[in-house]
């Protein structure tokens, strides 16, 4: 498996977008926020790493990560790069 560095991601704030959110999608928001941060908490990934939840900046997709804390170092990414780049070529036609 290859581990690379992090590339530039937007983190994905608490409860912060652009446009309004529905009470549901507000809430969906916070429960995932929470399930992140029970994951890391309880180090069900082992210890010295974390999940951590992003949108690409390019294809604007959400992207979860399992990442070394010590070194910052992508351990695995969900979905992988060439599928975000894909996706962005693909959109672009």
């Amino acid at each position: 498996m290859e581990v690379g560095k992090i590339n530039p991601m937007t983190e994905l704030p608490a409860l912060s977008v652009t446009q309004p959110l529905s009470p549901q999608q507000r809430l969906e928001q916070v429960q995932l926020v929470q399930a992140v941060e029970s994951v890391n908490e309880a180090e069900l990934l082992g210890q010295g790493r974390e999940l951590t939840f992003a949108l690409d900046r390019q294809t604007k997709k959400p992207v979860l990560r399992i990442v070394d804390k010590e070194t910052k170092e992508i351990i695995r990414q969900i979905p992988p790069e060439y599928v975000l780049r894909l996706a962005d070529e693909l959109k672009l036609g």
